[in-house]
């Protein structure tokens, strides 16, 4: 009698998979454009700059449904720096995008590496944990002497 109910609870799952279609884009959506930076007065120095937020959101590429977690960047910069309310523009494009916790690592790196060219660059994605699982993604860029 168990098993019935079980079956029965599972099948009403799939109904609502199949009733609810959440909006999960691609990673053309990444609205990368939107990052500006300034330049820095100070390049030959040694400064290390911080920022992070405990907003960053994504959808799962699989079911739809919202992670979250705190996203950190740490940066050496060398002649340009992040312009902070664009890279706020630019995390919320992530909120509609279907990405894995570990594609989004590597993504950020990349446009965020593109935008100011920095010395040094180390970006940390720590999800809320889901499944039981807490997860955390380090991916760095060192430039090229």
């Amino acid at each position: 009698m168990a098993r019935k109910k079980q079956d029965k609870l599972k099948d009403r799952y799939k109904e609502l998979d199949g009733k609810i279609k959440l909006p999960v884009k691609g990673e053309k959506a990444i609205r990368a454009d939107l990052l500006i930076s300034f330049e820095f007065a100070y390049p030959d120095k040694d400064t290390e700059i911080g920022i992070d937020t405990e907003e960053f959101t994504a959808l799962c590429p699989w079911t739809g449904l919202p992670d979250s977690g705190t996203l950190s960047v740490q940066y050496v910069p060398g002649e340009r720096c992040l312009e902070l309310k664009s890279l706020k523009y630019y995390l919320l494009s992530y909120r509609s995008v279907g990405i894995v916790q570990e594609h989004a690592a590597h993504r950020i790196l990349a446009d965020l590496v593109a935008t100011c060219a920095p010395r040094l660059m180390t970006v940390v994605l720590d999800y809320q944990m889901r499944g039981g699982l807490h997860t955390v993604v380090t991916v760095q860029h060192a430039q090229d002497d």
